[in-house]
């Protein structure tokens, strides 16, 4: 059991890491006049980085309250749970959106 917290915890603290790289700022400035039925692609990819970021930063919290003794070991293993479930879901995309990028640069103009 305290295996599988270690590796969620370590799963986290590469997604942090990660959404400390990303820059919806720098995203969202690209697109900064978007014109009607632009700039929606970017408002969700920010949109969900910020929420497994909050996943993430909730897990945290609740492991340091169960440290303090202050949460439910259940709660904790939830929480850490479902962070690193989405943290595989924004690999899964990562890895298809780059996956989709290279096939266009491989067709022929």
């Amino acid at each position: 059991m305290a295996m599988d917290i270690t590796s969620a915890v370590n799963a986290y603290k590469a997604a942090a890491k990660a959404a400390g790289s990303f820059s919806a700022e720098k995203l969202t400035a690209a697109n900064a006049a978007p014109k009607e039925g632009e700039g929606s692609f970017v408002n969700m990819v920010s949109d969900s980085l910020k929420s497994a970021v909050t996943t993430g930063r909730q897990a945290e919290e609740l492991s340091l309250k169960q440290i303090s003794g202050e949460a439910d070991l259940k709660d904790v293993v939830t929480a850490v749970a479902n962070a690193e479930q989405t943290l595989e879901t924004v690999i899964a995309v990562r890895d298809k959106v780059l996956s989709a990028y290279q096939e266009i640069l491989r067709m022929p103009i």
